[in-house]
């Protein structure tokens, strides 16, 4: 390409996304986010720049010190889904998150990129903060789409949809098609299969990620009732929890649940080290599954380290993490777009 490609990655969080990029061939040289415990996966792992600052304090002058004046500018952003999620909009949550979304409009507007990429959760579309920042897209002149993405569809070991916009000033812009179809999904099989055997509270001595949380007696009893697939309402009555049992309780089957071998696994969130905390359950070893499991699930290669060797392994920190991250793969999906887009218009 006759142009040189620099990007921004606003809320990097410990980097799936650009490392994504990274692997699919598209340079990164910075990313931005508030959260310390970010930097050490970032930059260890990926070889842009981890910025700690609010990107409310971030400037359209800041951006600039990282794209050269004949380079193509990308800038990628993923605020932060709580605000929008199904949870939030249940409770009326209008937390000063919204903003985010906001300070990347105006981000772009202060640093004129020629392409954009935003990941986000479905629910997104919904909010009046959404259709303001494609008014403002459209105020700019970018030609964009936006897609409901299947991460099956695209070799994610996970069931999870995802709202995935591109818009770029060069010219019209697709997101690539499907590369998997249903009968070649990736399973939990195909993805932890081949690691090494816990139990529940146990370290692995090869890989420190590889730990799973301690069960409590009656958690251990209760797993082991479980079957993959199955629900606490498969349990004895007297491990089924008092919550459960009134009618409030009822609609939360996934909680308490072991994973299925041979499909894919339920959305990793923040808490997938936590039995009780959804379908999180191994499926056959009597534990939930462990931080490098959830990891592998994102995506993530093996070696991908998110704790520097001489810090200890916090599940609650390292959850987040990868709970909180944008999966891998889906990253190298959005960057093989891009890349495609700008050979085209090249």
């Amino acid at each position: 390409m006759a142009r040189s490609i620099s990007t921004v990655d606003l809320f990097c969080g410990a980097g799936g996304l650009t490392h994504g990029f990274e692997q699919a061939g598209l340079p990164v040289k910075a990313g931005y986010d508030i959260d310390p415990a970010c930097k050490f996966p970032y930059e260890h792992n990926n070889q842009a720049k981890f910025i700690l600052q609010d990107v409310a304090n971030v400037s359209g002058f800041d951006l600039a010190e990282h794209f050269s004046e004949s380079c193509i500018k990308v800038l990628a952003g993923c605020a932060p889904c709580q605000p929008f999620s199904s949870y939030s909009r249940r409770y009326n949550d209008r937390q000063s998150k919204w903003k985010l979304l906001q300070d990347f409009a105006r981000l772009i507007e202060e640093s004129e990129p020629e392409i954009i990429s935003m990941e986000n959760v479905l629910q997104l579309k919904h909010h009046s903060v959404f259709s303001e920042f494609i008014a403002q897209l459209k105020k700019l002149n970018y030609c964009f789409e936006y897609y409901e993405v299947n991460c099956l569809d695209y070799g994610i070991p996970q069931s999870r949809k995802r709202l995935v916009l591109l818009a770029s000033k060069l010219g019209k812009i697709n997101l690539i098609g499907v590369t998997h179809r249903p009968e070649l999904y990736k399973t939990v099989r195909q993805t932890i299969g081949h690691l090494e055997p816990l139990s529940a509270g146990q370290d692995s001595k090869i890989d420190r990620l590889h730990r799973s949380s301690k069960l409590s007696d009656l958690n251990l009893r209760r797993i082991r009732a479980s079957k993959p697939g199955g629900t606490w309402r498969d349990w004895p009555k007297d491990l089924i929890a008092k919550c459960h049992i009134k009618n409030s309780g009822k609609t939360y089957p996934g909680v308490y649940g072991r994973m299925e071998w041979d499909k894919p696994s339920p959305t990793i969130t923040t808490q997938c080290f936590g039995f009780g905390n959804g379908r999180f359950g191994h499926p056959e070893q009597d534990r939930a599954i462990s931080l490098r499991e959830a990891a592998l699930l994102q995506t993530f290669p093996p070696a991908y380290q998110f704790v520097d060797p001489h810090e200890s392994v916090v599940f609650d920190l390292v959850g987040r993490l990868i709970g909180n991250a944008v999966p891998v793969k889906l990253g190298q999906i959005i960057a093989c777009s891009i890349l495609n887009h700008i050979e085209h218009f090249s």
